[in-house]
């Protein structure tokens, strides 16, 4: 597997309503990933923009293939010659008053090769702080599972909430996943007990690395994110973590090392059910 590019990074942010900013601190955390010899890199959900309300999301809605933020991307990815993970992105919805949190995948010549837009979503009230989230008010969801071939093996993705439901990574692994890009945005109480828990899990029971990206601090709109960005490997390891605030990790992969796991220790092979 020499020769593979197969150093990946997770950018950690904590993201503000002012647009600009947020891209200008998005694109100095990636140059300094890139410094690294990363070539994959994946930002945070919400990187561009988090707002007091929800409902802000919607004026930066853009239309598909066609938008500053998108054109970030795709100028971004261009220059520094990666693949980039571009969080989420609000893109038109069919409900004119609904946004879809579209994750885009862009290769190191800036085309986008892949888009996800989130299937679960985040309707919950946390009890110990009283925070309620509603994102089905401004959110429509995804429908397809995304797996795409990358240089780094096959790729999927997911974002934030979907974490909580193994068997859209199930449906992954039947299409051969092999590394999965997760943008996040937890809150600070489900992460403190959840985010490591989760991430590790869908490693482990997958088999797959895990390039998991979040937001981490105080946010404008009173709220606060987890943070604890991570790489972790196919037996569940931590080998790269940043905390809280603005950072990013970054590790290679040893894609020998997950061929070697997954023959060894076959698990995938052993399942007697199936997502449909």
């Amino acid at each position: 597997m020499s020769g593979l590019p197969n150093r990946v990074a997770a950018v950690q942010m904590a993201s503000s309503p002012n647009v600009g900013a947020n891209l200008l601190e998005a694109e100095r955390l990636i140059a300094a990933a890139v410094e690294t010899g990363a070539r994959l890199v994946v930002l945070p959900e919400n990187f561009a923009f988090m707002g007091k309300k929800d409902r802000e999301q919607c004026t930066l809605s853009e239309a598909e293939g066609d938008g500053p933020l998108q054109n970030f991307l795709s100028q971004t990815a261009r220059r520094y010659g990666i693949w980039l993970v571009g969080g989420t992105v609000p893109l038109h919805a069919d409900d004119a008053a609904k946004i879809r949190a579209a994750c885009l995948v862009l290769d190191d010549q800036g085309e986008r090769v892949a888009r996800y837009d989130k299937m679960h979503l985040f309707d919950v009230e946390l009890v110990e702080t009283g925070e309620r989230y509603i994102e089905s008010e401004t959110i429509e969801p995804g429908e397809p599972v995304v797996v795409i071939d990358s240089p780094f093996g096959r790729l999927g993705v997911a974002v934030c909430y979907d974490l909580r439901f193994p068997e859209l990574f199930r449906n992954m692994v039947d299409q051969g996943v092999e590394v999965l890009a997760i943008p996040s945005a937890f809150t600070a109480i489900t992460g403190k007990a959840h985010w490591e828990t989760l991430v590790r899990a869908r490693a482990i029971e997958n088999l797959c690395y895990v390039v998991a990206a979040a937001q981490g601090g105080y946010h404008m709109s009173g709220r606060e994110t987890y943070g604890h960005s991570m790489i972790v490997d196919p037996w569940g390891r931590i080998l790269a973590e940043v905390s809280r605030g603005t950072g990013y990790v970054s590790h290679p992969l040893d894609r020998e090392y997950q061929t070697n796991i997954r023959r060894s220790f076959p698990t995938l092979d052993h399942r007697r059910l199936h997502c449909g």
